[in-house]
């Protein structure tokens, strides 16, 4: 016998998250660490434990860029009330220099996300079709008139009750 779905009554009310007081979420107070040097010691002290160093490499292993970890580190800081937004971006660096050197010391080859695309393929084929169009368009403007027109003749115009012109 198929169960019933149940609905889910328990789930937050739409635009509860709007009813907080203001300043009563971490990111809406003052921060923790005002300066850039300030939130890089704090990386600093938080990094050169041994519990963050083999959490990193699990995840330095599976192939997932440094600079996507660097930057939901610093994420989870700014939503923390640690430091701002803009203390967090000019940090991005450090920290993915900080995890180069602890994946370096652990002899594992990670992904630094550092690297520009070495494939150009895609870009290369986007650009020929771009001026593959616009040799079109611009070589013969006088047939997109008339195919433009061949389609407004075979358009069929709405009948019936609620029908209505466009």
């Amino acid at each position: 016998m198929a169960e019933v779905a149940q609905p889910l009554l328990d789930g937050p009310i739409p635009g509860m998250s709007m009813t907080a007081e203001l300043g009563g979420r971490p990111w809406q107070s003052p921060p923790q660490y005002k300066t850039v040097d300030d939130a890089v010691e704090y990386y600093l002290s938080r990094m050169s434990s041994e519990e963050f160093s083999e959490q990193l490499i699990d995840v330095m292993e599976m192939g997932i860029p440094l600079t996507t970890i660097a930057n939901t580190i610093q994420m989870a800081s700014v939503m923390e009330g640690k430091h701002t937004v803009d203390v967090g971006m000019l940090v991005i660096p450090l920290l993915v220099e900080m995890m180069m050197l602890i994946g370096d010391s652990a002899d594992i080859k990670y992904d630094d996300g550092l690297a520009e695309v070495k494939d150009n393929k895609t870009s290369e084929a986007v650009l020929d079709n771009v001026r593959r169009k616009l040799k079109e368009q611009l070589s013969s403007p006088k047939e997109k008139v008339t195919e433009t027109e061949e389609k407004e003749e075979q358009v069929e115009e709405p009948s019936g009750l609620m029908a209505r012109r466009i």
